[in-house]
């Protein structure tokens, strides 16, 4: 049995532990960062993530003093990437800046990933949401929302959508509208966008979930018809095109967006985290920031970590019920 001096030493002990321990943090916090930090973007170069990830690297060097570099690890839908940062060390050198797919939906679509996204990731923030815009062939007849949902109730079997892959937020919101609809819609499952809305153009396919980034040079020039918007407010680069939500569909799945954001491996220093996490949200508040995710048909964001966390734990029966309902699954 510990007697009383053992009992005082080990308490003298700990206390000595935990002050080591807190100094060790300290100094960490006042040093950092003292080398390069990498960024891993889990898709190729030029995409909507990977542009928002250099405008974000560059200002971030900046505001840091050591360069901030962008590792594109494109491979399986962005799963390769996202786990080249799960299992990176936690030190502070290395975030993953990513879509929400790969952090979120992903665990519903797939029967096995090699990281698990609730358990391995610390949330920095999130940088853009990434709401989508609902086209059909202008000679459709089809001037919105509700004239869709008609025109599907009076073809049931007959009407198909399309996406940009297996998972996409363009099939789970077809085949949510499919499923509650009773349409039996068929799925039209394309490598990207623009083969996709190139079908749309040529009345291929009947509707199509797309980025106003890439739409929108359809939209402009009549090819297409943008009828509605996801999420919870207008687009500033469509804003005369109402959400789905004031057009009465009311359903999260039209609520929720894609979003993109940034994620640190789990266990890296809390400090750390609060620090990137602060710097994010001053570059995203800039207004040459604000402009360009603006332009991106993005909406910008730069949360701290409790409340992109918050934000993550509301969403996550929205999506697995969403996957859950349109069947979707990804090996």
């Amino acid at each position: 049995m510990m007697n009383y001096k053992s009992r005082r030493q080990a308490l003298a002990t700990a206390a000595i532990a935990l002050l080591t321990l807190s100094a060790g943090s300290q100094a960490q916090a006042q040093t950092y960062p003292a080398k390069p930090i990498k960024l891993i973007v889990p898709y190729a170069p030029g995409g909507a993530t990977d542009i928002i990830a250099r405008t974000l690297a560059e200002k971030l060097s900046d505001r840091l003093g050591q360069p901030v570099l962008i590792d594109n690890r494109a491979g399986a839908g962005g799963v390769t990437g996202t786990d080249a940062a799960a299992k990176a060390a936690p030190d502070g050198y290395t975030f993953l800046v990513t879509l929400g797919t790969t952090v979120l939906i992903n665990q519903f679509l797939y029967e096995k990933l090699p990281y698990n996204p609730g358990r391995d990731f610390s949330l920095v923030s999130q940088l853009a949401l990434a709401p989508v815009t609902l086209l059909v062939n202008p000679n459709s007849g089809i001037n919105n929302a509700n004239d869709l949902k008609a025109h599907i109730l009076k073809n049931p079997n007959k009407l198909s959508y399309g996406s940009w892959g297996m998972g996409s937020y363009a099939h789970l919101a077809g085949a949510y509208l499919s499923q509650s609809l009773n349409a039996d819609l068929t799925h039209a499952a394309y490598k990207g966008e623009a083969p996709m809305l190139q079908d749309l153009v040529g009345a291929q396919i009947d509707f199509a979930f797309a980025s106003a980034q890439t739409a929108k040079p359809y939209i402009d020039s009549g090819k297409l018809r943008s009828i509605a918007v996801t999420g919870e407010q207008r687009m500033s680069v469509l804003p005369t095109i109402p959400t789905m939500r004031e057009q009465g569909f009311k359903d999260d799945i039209f609520r929720v967006t894609g979003w993109i954001a940034m994620a640190a491996p789990a266990k890296t220093p809390n400090d750390v985290v609060q620090r990137v996490s602060a710097e994010v949200r001053a570059i995203v508040a800039l207004p040459e920031t604000q402009d360009r995710i603006n332009k991106m048909g993005f909406i910008p964001v730069g949360n701290t970590p409790e409340q992109f966390s918050a934000v993550y734990k509301s969403e996550f029966p929205v999506w697995e019920r969403v996957v859950k309902l349109s069947g979707a699954k990804l090996d």
